[in-house]
């Protein structure tokens, strides 16, 4: 699996089969982020919360996302009560799911609420947490989560916003207290913070503009890939 998991943000069913169409083109994708959000915790909301019935409509007629075979989706709620949402998403195929931490008045609650009513043998769960939030929102919860991740943007739910550097030492210091989880960053990622990220030990590289605005996404996600192999090699 790659270092880079494209994000699509749709407005709208049609828009985001077009994006996963592309997206699922390119040989090195495995994995793809669809962020959902729902107009309340972030704004504007996206599908399928500006169309839920469509939604619905898919899971009745037993659809799936496309090309399960080769691509894993991973499902970003910024949703309020993103436990009850998550299902639907499961109906259709994903298998990971980002919740974040500052959309539940109690973590603890959401997480095993999810891992009870959801189950985590083929799941996998992450939890996101925001630019201004102290890591220690999210600490005591690291047991029940895969993997961390960091927003690299001050304000979620838009993309093409500029990147937040403050990100950087958030990141440092959890890599210095927790160096077994798995951290990606999502929001604001570029060629040029991409580098200091992969240098702080991230994982995952969550990319949604800087790929799907360019003229050919393929070729910006292998210079992001790029990003990875030691210089000289």
């Amino acid at each position: 699996m790659g270092i880079v998991v494209p994000a699509v943000l749709p407005p709208s069913l049609e828009d985001l089969e077009e994006k996963i169409g592309r997206l699922a083109r390119i040989p090195s994708v495995s994995r793809i982020q669809i962020d959902v959000v729902d107009g309340t915790f972030a704004t504007p909301a996206s599908w399928p919360c500006a169309a839920p019935q469509e939604m619905r409509d898919m899971i009745a007629r037993g659809e799936m996302l496309p090309e399960l075979d080769r691509i894993e989706y991973e499902i970003d709620l910024m949703c309020l009560d993103a436990d009850h949402i998550a299902g639907a998403w499961l109906s259709l195929g994903a298998s990971r799911l980002t919740f974040h931490a500052e959309s539940a008045m109690d973590l603890g609650r959401l997480l095993t609420s999810a891992r009870e009513r959801y189950g985590d043998d083929v799941l996998t769960f992450g939890l996101a947490i925001h630019i201004e939030s102290d890591l220690s929102l999210i600490e005591p919860h690291l047991a029940q989560v895969g993997y961390v991740q960091f927003m690299g943007i001050a304000t979620i739910g838009r993309q093409g916003q500029p990147f937040d550097r403050r990100v950087l030492e958030k990141i440092r210091v959890f890599r210095s207290r927790h160096p077994e989880i798995p951290v990606q960053v999502d929001g604001g990622v570029s060629l040029d913070s991409g580098k200091e990220l992969l240098a702080l030990g991230v994982s995952n590289l969550i990319v949604g503009s800087a790929i799907l605005r360019s003229a050919d996404p393929a070729a910006e996600v292998a210079k992001f890939e790029a990003l990875a192999i030691p210089h000289g090699v």
